[in-house]
This record gives structure tokens, sequence and C-alpha cells, in this order.
């Protein structure tokens, strides 16, 4: 990514649904509600934003499929409007899109919607989609990636009780949001004794389908200051797509994620970030598995390889740590709506940055990072945000 982008972009305003069970809501409804909260958190009318990104993955009935879903729910008509599906790295790639097209000078004001109703579907958890038949068949996320994380254990010793580390920090900094989908403290004995999904994680090992929308109003950075003082500027922002069929490439290792080490090098570059453990203050990283969170400690170089099990085991991804990791509560708590869940990471970093973040708050924070990570780990996106320099 070209540097230029940096410091161009600022983001005004965010809005986000309760994320959970919400059989109350349509998947317009919390499109409607992200967005409208987005709005008025900018201080603009709908018709004050001249373009719009729809991020959603799999919508099923409910729509989304064409951005006509968000145009009929938010009678934005007349307009462009991008739907952007990339596994779920959906919600940072349709930011990065519409963060692109005002830097480029296309458009002053625009829109991001991240939306998913997971919660409604007849399938139980996510299906697999477009994959090979003979490896398709019985295969779910928690299984894939529970190969990768009895590799990682396999070849660095790591145990379980470290895995569980990762769910009760999560779970606690849940506890203090009021929008995460479970909001309750968990023991590192509950995790451990709680059911098997795919060893090595049990349930609580893992995220839960959810259903959420979270939006985000973003302007040319020099006109933030017409509509609030304390606005956010984009620093950097990078995706890397690899092979979406890993265990055919005999380099793979299975001991983390190349597609995020490619995206976070390309964030840094454009953010001018040479030290991450020192110039990044707070992350929300893809924590759909607990053993995930620890790989992408070291894949965005918080810490080295093989070290992120000390990095939980030290508390310095906590949220009195030297650089709290998912203090939203990750998706691991505050749930995971695919499309949605990007936008919401966003969401979480410029509360973050503003200071409103409450009990949750990070001490100090003046850069986050988001980080998404698709597929079998095929498809990543880092988003640096910051303070105005």
């Amino acid at each position: 990514m070209s540097k230029s982008l940096a410091n161009q972009v600022a983001v005004i305003g965010v809005g986000c649904t309760k994320f959970g069970e919400n059989f109350d809501q349509s998947l317009q409804e919390m499109m409607v509600e992200a967005a409208t909260g987005a709005c008025k958190d900018a201080g603009v009318s709908l018709d004050d934003v001249k373009a719009a990104w729809l991020g959603t993955f799999s919508p099923g009935f409910s729509g989304g499929k064409a951005t006509i879903t968000l145009a009929d729910a938010l009678k934005f008509r007349g307009r462009p409007i991008t739907r952007v599906e990339n596994y779920c790295a959906t919600g940072t790639d349709a930011f990065r899109n519409a963060a692109s097209a005002v830097a480029a000078g296309q458009y002053d004001i625009v829109m991001v919607v991240g939306a998913e109703k997971l919660r409604d579907r007849p399938v139980r958890g996510l299906q697999r989609e477009g994959i090979h038949p003979y490896f398709e068949a019985g295969s779910t996320a928690p299984g894939i990636f529970a190969l990768a994380a009895n590799r990682y254990m396999h070849t660095y010793g790591m145990q379980r009780d470290t895995l569980a580390k990762v769910a009760v920090k999560n779970h606690a900094n849940g506890a203090l949001n009021p929008k995460a989908h479970f909001q309750m403290k968990i023991t590192e004995e509950q995790v451990l004794k709680a059911p098997m999904i795919a060893y090595p994680f049990g349930l609580f090992d893992c995220c839960p389908t959810t259903d959420g929308a979270a939006a985000a109003i973003l302007c040319r950075a020099d006109l933030a200051k017409q509509f609030r003082k304390d606005f956010i500027v984009v620093r950097g922002i990078g995706l890397a797509v690899m092979s979406g069929k890993p265990y055919l490439d005999p380099t793979c290792d299975y001991l983390g994620f190349p597609a995020t080490e490619a995206a976070a090098r390309e964030a840094y570059v454009a953010a001018g970030i040479a030290e991450p453990l020192k110039e990044v203050d707070f992350a929300e990283v893809h924590d759909c598995f607990t053993w995930t969170e620890i790989s992408n400690y070291e894949d965005l170089g918080f810490c080295k390889k093989g070290e992120g099990a000390r990095f939980i085991e030290e508390g310095r991804s906590s949220l009195q740590g030297d650089l709290p990791v998912n203090p939203s509560g990750g998706l691991k708590s505050f749930g995971h709506p695919v499309g949605a869940t990007g936008v919401r990471m966003i969401y979480e970093i410029v509360t973050q940055l503003r200071g409103g973040a409450g009990a949750r708050q990070v001490k100090d924070a003046k850069v986050g990072l988001a980080h998404n990570l698709g597929g079998p780990g095929a498809v990543a996106c880092v988003v640096i945000l910051g303070r105005e320099a």
C-alpha cells in the first residue's frame, strides 16, 4: 500500500448494535441501528454520505448478497454501494475499500456497514463453502484450526491451560462490555472441564456464532474537524491473500499464518511503525479460537515465534499489560457475526482512542490495531488507527 493513504482519511463516527442472539431484529434492522448510530456520532445525515460499503459474508435468506439490502434498509438510493465478501476479513476489507476511495479523492464522506445474522440459520456454526467435497465432508472451523493448534503445541510444548488463560482474559474483558454477546467471567477450571469440540479446543476455546452490525463514517482528514475534534486518523492498512489450500503447500508449517505476517508488514510500513510492541498501544485481533490469538501475537510481531504462550502467561496482553489485546472481549466474548466483526473492531479502536471505553479503557491509548484472519488462514487484513498526529 502506498504511504499516501496514511493520515489522509479520518473516522468521525461509529455505531454498533448489541451482539448476541438478536432474534427480535432482522438483518436490515441491525443495519439501520448501526448506521444511524454512526451518523449521529459523526454529526452527519445520510444525505451527507455519498457512498457506502457493505460487508456481509453469508446472509442466507435475510438478504445481503446484493447491496439493495442496505439501500432499502436506509433508503440510501441513487448512490453507489459496494458489497464486500472476504471470509472473516470481510468487515476490515470493506473498511479498506472505503478508506481507499476517500484517499483517492473520489468521495468526501462515506459509510461502512458490516452486518451478519447467524443465529436464525438452519445450520450449526458456519458451513463450509466452495472446497473439494472430500475435504468438506465433516470439516468444521474448529477442526481445521485444531490441527494447527496441535502442531503448535507439539512443537513448542504448550499445554491446554495456556489456551484457557486466553479465554479467561477475554471473558473478563467482555464482562465489562455492555454490547458483548457473553458478559460473564469464567475460570480456567471451567475452560478445561468444558465439553470437547475438537481437541485441544473445548467449548470455551471457541467463539460463538452471533448476530450483530457495526458501522463507521469516514471522511477526508482535512475535513474532519468540521464534524468532531476527537476524530481518529487511518495510519495504515494491509491486506494479504494466500492459498485457500494450505494443506497442498509443502512449505506450510501450520505454526502461524503468513497472511497475517504479510498484511501486518504492509500496514506497519504505511504507518511508519518499526517496533509494534512499543508503538502499538492495544490491539483487537482475530481470536476465533484461543490458540489463534496466541499465534496472532507472534504473526503481528508482538513477540517472537514460539513466545506467544509466555506473552499470555505473563499477563502482557491483559488490560493492565504492556500491550492489551482484545479489550472488547474479542470474538471469544463479544461474538463473531462474520461480516460485522471487522467493523466492530473499528468501533472498539475508535472508542478506546477517544477514551470512552469505561471500565475496559486502555490507559493512554494513542495507536490501536485491528486484525482479521479469514478462511483456513488464507486472508488477513490489518488496520492501524491513531489519534490526530
